[in-house]
């Protein structure tokens, strides 16, 4: 059986992912809060953590943003600045919104940008290897590429739901691989868990 392509595997999760309901999502980003809090809250503690605000029927992270921020995190979002280009700006749970591209909200022009320690992204597919699949345009991966060629090694953890996992997914030479996910079942690490979690 041949493998699935990218564009392929996208399609799929994001008709898997499409066909909950919102009752259904809100319960799991629910629970994905809960694991993710659980998980993080003592780790993030000083530490700059850049959440998203969640597009179509992506999963919602302001819950556990906001628990993490409790938990002495200081938060940021993702901004689309061009067509190729997002930056991280600093947030705060009470904080302002203005459109920040592709559907999306981010803190205005006047927040300060900032260098994640910890990215919790959304994506399209995951698998347990650590491979994700984004939406296409390639953004994180170009912030991703920013920071590494600033000496930063932020803490990649996808935010999913379990379907949205695949058995495999195509990996390229320089694609980042994942740290970890959070699911509505849990906190999964790929490879050894990182040092003071």
């Amino acid at each position: 059986m041949a493998l699935l392509t990218k564009p392929e595997l996208r399609s799929a999760s994001l008709r898997r992912r499409d066909a909950l309901s919102v009752d259904e999502r809100q319960e799991k980003s629910l629970a994905i809060a809960t694991h993710g809090a659980e998980a993080l809250s003592r780790f993030a503690a000083g530490k700059c953590v850049a959440a998203y605000h969640p597009i179509r029927s992506e999963v919602d992270v302001a819950l556990l943003a906001h628990m993490l921020e409790d938990a002495g995190a200081r938060l940021a979002l993702p901004a689309v600045i061009d067509r190729e280009t997002i930056v991280f700006r600093a947030h705060t749970a009470a904080g302002k919104l203005v459109p920040g591209g592709f559907g999306t909200m981010a803190p205005g022009e006047e927040a300060e940008i900032v260098d994640p320690d910890i990215l919790l992204m959304p994506l399209s597919v995951f698998d347990r290897q650590g491979n994700r699949i984004g939406y296409g345009a390639g953004h994180y991966d170009r912030a991703i590429e920013r920071l590494v060629a600033k000496g930063r090694k932020p803490l990649l953890i996808a935010v999913a739901f379990d379907l949205q996992e695949a058995p495999a997914v195509p990996a390229e030479a320089h694609d980042m691989p994942l740290d970890g996910v959070i699911t509505e079942t849990g906190l999964a690490w790929f490879g050894d868990r990182p040092e003071g979690l």
